[in-house]
């Protein structure tokens, strides 16, 4: 089918991650392939008095490549840090000469579903111990969600649509699809888009914590993130960011870009259902996997591969199951779907975006990387998760799916790239 977006194409020529199981995109890849896990006990602070004592932290993370000083550095909150980063290896990655492009029509949309929470925390403690007039000045800029957005523009003078997204676990996927809308509208020739997280801190694990919806198999934190298994006792917290790079196809194809996959369809619904849990029968979920359907006119049969949300909570992974089948119909069972959480933790507000990286790389080399840690699947998740091994198919067209506390539903649909 004709694309009904318009006559704009758009493609993926960067990519940039940083993640608990790689810092860069070659480590993330080979790590996901492999089924290596991130997670591992809290080692940021002591986690002994809480319920859940493991996360997929970002462990060894050095981010002075990216930012012109270390004093820049300092002047970051963590999650800025992790974003920074991801956008900078993106753009190596796509071997742009920024002297040659128009950058009035380069932007950038990254998000974060919390922001500097540890700034917020640090500096809530001064405040208290020791006055207000002990507050670095830096405070606002460091912990405000949008500063890893304005972080990158201001590097690279990229002067084109810039603002951040917040919907919590979907913050990255609709980052990238507002990036896409952008392109299409003509507002932009190129954008970075994606996620940043770390709300790896007392107050992030105690208030998941306070919600029972962190997993609490501390003595075995490997096999504690087991997206669709019978055994699932909620998400694992993971940290870090996902950052893409899309162009307008004539734009990329001028200086000779190498492009990864199309970006054709997103889809941005609410369940307008609960705070925390997803409508029962993925309603919401269905409605925007059917819409990004619509908007890269393609049909279900079209599909090959799903990312899933897939966070191992009882209740989503159910939910997505049944909203895959209600879209897909009979098709849903030739489909293979994954959930990289069960290795990265879940990612928040960087998750959507690392997670499209990882749809990016499997259209291009044809593996698909493992649901880890599936050994009793769920019986009301009944379809095909690529259990535990590395799955070899050809990928022509691939969805992936976010959604967030606050029913916010985003789901981007890329395809292989024909001229």
């Amino acid at each position: 089918m004709a694309n009904t977006s318009g006559t704009r194409r758009v493609v993926v020529t960067g990519l940039g991650v940083v993640s608990p199981v790689g810092h860069d995109v070659q480590s993330f890849w080979d790590n996901l392939l492999a089924g290596r896990c991130g997670v591992d006990r809290i080692s940021a602070f002591d986690p002994a008095a809480f319920d859940s004592q493991i996360a997929a932290e970002v462990r060894g993370f050095d981010p002075i490549a990216a930012f012109p000083s270390p004093k820049e550095v300092r002047r970051t909150d963590r999650f800025s840090q992790f974003g920074v980063h991801a956008a900078w290896q993106a753009l190596k990655d796509t071997g742009v000469d920024l002297d040659k492009v128009n950058l009035d029509r380069v932007g950038c949309i990254l998000g974060s579903g919390i922001g500097g929470l540890a700034t917020t925390t640090e500096q809530h403690k001064i405040l208290l111990e020791r006055g207000p007039g002990r507050l670095t000045p830096f405070m606002i800029p460091m912990l405000i969600s949008n500063m890893a957005s304005g972080l990158v523009s201001m590097y690279w003078n990229l002067r084109g649509p810039n603002y951040a997204t917040c919907s919590a676990c979907a913050t990255g996927n609709h980052a990238i699809g507002e990036a896409w809308r952008n392109i299409k509208m003509n507002d932009a020739d190129m954008m970075f888009a994606g996620g940043a997280e770390a709300a790896i801190v007392p107050v992030g694990i105690g208030g998941f914590c306070a919600m029972k919806a962190l997993s609490t198999r501390n003595d075995d934190p490997q096999t504690a993130s087991r997206p669709f298994d019978l055994g699932r006792d909620g998400f694992v917290m993971g940290e870090g960011a996902g950052v893409v790079v899309i162009e307008e196809l004539e734009h990329a194809r001028a200086r000779g870009a190498r492009i990864y996959c199309e970006l054709v369809g997103y889809g941005n619904t609410a369940d307008a259902h609960h705070l925390t849990a997803p409508s029962p029968g993925g309603e919401g979920a269905a409605r925007c996997m059917r819409m990004a359907l619509r908007s890269a006119g393609l049909n279900p049969e079209n599909i090959q591969y799903i990312n899933a949300h897939g966070t191992s909570t009882p209740q989503g992974d159910i939910a997505e199951t049944l909203a895959v089948k209600a879209v897909f119909g009979a098709h849903a069972k030739s489909l293979v779907l994954n959930s990289t959480k069960g290795a990265t933790g879940h990612m928040l507000g960087a998750a959507g975006s690392a997670e499209l990286i990882v749809c990016a790389k499997a259209i291009e080399t044809g593996l698909v990387p493992p649901t880890i840690n599936l050994q009793d699947q769920d019986p009301q998740c009944d379809l095909d998760y690529a259990a535990n091994k590395a799955r070899e198919m050809k990928v022509d067209a691939a969805i992936n799916n976010s959604f967030g506390f606050g029913g916010h539903n985003a789901t981007t649909l890329v395809t292989r790239f024909v001229g």
